[in-house]
């Protein structure tokens, strides 16, 4: 089973609408999921920080910004 992981910071309008979508998503396919905040690790902030949302399934980025629902189910679903 998959995890996906958004990497957010406090006060990310974008991220809170992301994580809203990734909660629904993932809520709808019984995916676990859990957000990390960027500025609490300088290597994350070093990679992520310009980007946020990011969105990592196993540890892999996927894509950022904004959630491609499509895309995401079917990553979901099929495993990759």
């Amino acid at each position: 089973m998959s995890q996906v992981t958004v990497m957010s910071r406090a006060g990310c309008h974008a991220c809170e609408v992301a994580e809203a979508d990734i909660a629904r998503i993932c809520g709808e396919l019984g995916v676990a999921w859990e957000k990390a905040d960027v500025d609490s690790d300088p290597e994350w902030r070093a990679e992520y920080g310009d980007r946020v949302p990011v969105f990592l399934i196993d540890g892999v980025e996927h894509g950022y910004w904004k959630v491609e629902e499509d895309r995401l189910r079917k990553a979901l679903v099929s495993g990759s």
